[in-house]
Formats: structure tokens, sequence, C-alpha cells
């Protein structure tokens, strides 16, 4: 059965958030974002969203959106747009410096923060230097990826060289992949530099089958990214997101698994459901962390 979050537990901005508001708009908010998330943010969880979430939009849509719900990061991904206006352009590294300058501007306007890209990392070094200059450059923290394992001893030396992350993502269980299961992901990381861990995807170890819980326990120490998605259906891969704590991965669970294991860093909302709720729904989620934030702390 899902439990559903009533309006006085929302973030504050969400009376904002009518159909409408913000969806479709093409007019840039200069104001600063104020954060929604404040008890989250004291106890070291920073709650961004990820640009998938608003993929039919571009970067600085998603910037504008991601300002009026109260989200202080965002992930943007390589293939995405970077503005309406010029839908050419995607946001990652073949962008110029010319451009470059106008994204660190609109992040400085809104007082949001990069705090990871999603990339194509993989073989290619000199694509995976470009890579990494763009994400010093930007003051990215981290790169999440799912990088084939010959590669991984050449992105070792550009980590500790670039001092950037590489978060190793999870997708659902499907043939001839392996990155589903935990257990292969931190067989990638042994013996390696502390900057190669995960981006813990729970709503995909749901939809394959697994107990985000007992795969947080397995990543214990190599959690450096972690992508907050719920899905209703355990093992099914096609399995709808839903609001945090409204599915089957037990996320009051997860969130104080992560707090037991002094998790600090991004939790990044990544809702694939896209639907005229898109902005209440990731609203949902924001304020269900903020809330366990509050219990856990307390």
């Amino acid at each position: 059965m899902r439990t559903h979050l009533k309006r006085r537990d929302f973030l504050k901005t969400s009376s904002a958030l009518v159909a409408g508001t913000a969806i479709g708009s093409s007019v840039w908010a200069s104001e600063r974002s104020q954060c929604s998330s404040p008890t989250a943010e004291a106890m070291g969880w920073g709650v961004g969203v990820a640009q998938y979430t608003f993929r039919r939009f571009s970067f600085f849509e998603a910037l504008e959106m991601s300002s009026k719900l109260g989200i202080q990061n965002i992930e943007p991904a390589f293939f995405l747009r970077l503005d309406k206006a010029r839908p050419d352009l995607k946001i990652n590294e073949d962008l110029s410096r010319e451009i470059r300058r106008e994204v660190k501007q609109r992040l400085d306007d809104t007082g949001i923060t990069i705090s990871a890209f999603y990339s194509n990392l993989n073989t290619d070094a000199e694509q995976a230097k470009k890579i990494f200059g763009f994400c010093q450059e930007m003051g990215i923290a981290s790169i999440v990826a799912e990088p084939k394992p010959e590669a991984f001893d050449m992105i070792e030396t550009l980590c500790d060289e670039y001092k950037v992350n590489l978060a190793i993502h999870n997708h659902p269980k499907k043939p001839d992949y392996t990155y589903w299961d935990p257990e292969n992901v931190l067989a990638l990381c042994k013996d390696r530099s502390p900057r190669i861990g995960a981006c813990c995807d729970t709503g995909h170890w749901v939809r394959s089958g697994l107990d985000p819980v007992a795969c947080l326990k397995i990543m214990e120490g190599r959690i450096l990214g972690f992508h907050l998605k719920d899905a209703a259906e355990m093992g099914n891969v096609k399995s709808r997101d839903v609001p945090l704590g409204e599915g089957a991965g037990n996320y009051a669970a997860i969130l104080t698994e992560l707090k037991r294991q002094g998790y600090k860093g991004v939790m990044t909302v990544e809702y694939e459901h896209d639907s005229p709720e898109l902005m209440d729904d990731v609203a949902k989620c924001v304020a269900f962390v903020e809330k366990m934030a509050k219990k856990l702390s307390s």
C-alpha cells in the first residue's frame, strides 16, 4: 500500500509548483535557490536532481525548475540539451570556453552547483582527458558513468591527477550486463583509489529484484554518489518510478542505513516517470528526504 505525504509535510516552495509554473517556461529566473531541505543539508546530505528528470527541457530550464523546487545541486547528462534556444548544444565536454563561462554564470545566479556529471566515459583516453578536464574546470566533484572494466587503470590515473571521482552507476538487470549486481561493482573498486566508487541507484536495484539496504551494506565505504529513486514493483525491470516512500524500496530503511554508514554527500533525485505532475512528484521526493532527516537527527 502506498503512503502519501500530506500537504503540510511538503516543501515550503511546493505551493508554487502547480501545473504550468515552471514547465514550459522560457523565462530565466535569476533569483537564487532557497534550500528546501535544510535538515538534510545539516546532516551532510545535499539534495540534488538529475537533469534526466527534466529531460524534455534544456539544462538552463532545468536550473530554473530546480530553483523553484529549492534544490541546490544538479547532475547534467552528456546527451541532453543545454539551451532551448540553441538545441544543437549539449551539456558536455565539447562546450566552448565562452559557453562554459555562460553556464558558470547561470549557476552562480541561481546558487546551484553541478555536483556530478553523467558521462559516456569509457576506454578512449583522449576523450577521457577532455571529460576530466571539463569536470575540473566546472568544479564538478564526480563523474557518473559505466565504463568497461578494461578502462579502469586509465581512469584511476585520471581520477587522482584531476582530483575528480568516478561513481560507477548501475542500471537494471539484463543479459551481458554486470553492474546491476553491487558485488560486481565492488570488485571493480577493490584495491583502487578511494576516488573510485559507486553511484548507487536504488530504484534500479529494486527493478533487478535486489534489497537496496543489503546492497548499500555491500557498497559501504565505496559510496560516492546516490540516485534517489523508488520503484513501484520489486523485480520488474519496467516498473515505473513513484515518489520516495511510495514504492517497493522501503525508502525509510534506505535512508536509515545511509545515516548508519555516516554517508556525507549529494543525494540526487532521478525521477524517470514523466507526467504533468512531474514537479509535484519531485517535490514529494525532496520532502520525504527532509522528513526522514528530521526523524533521524532528532
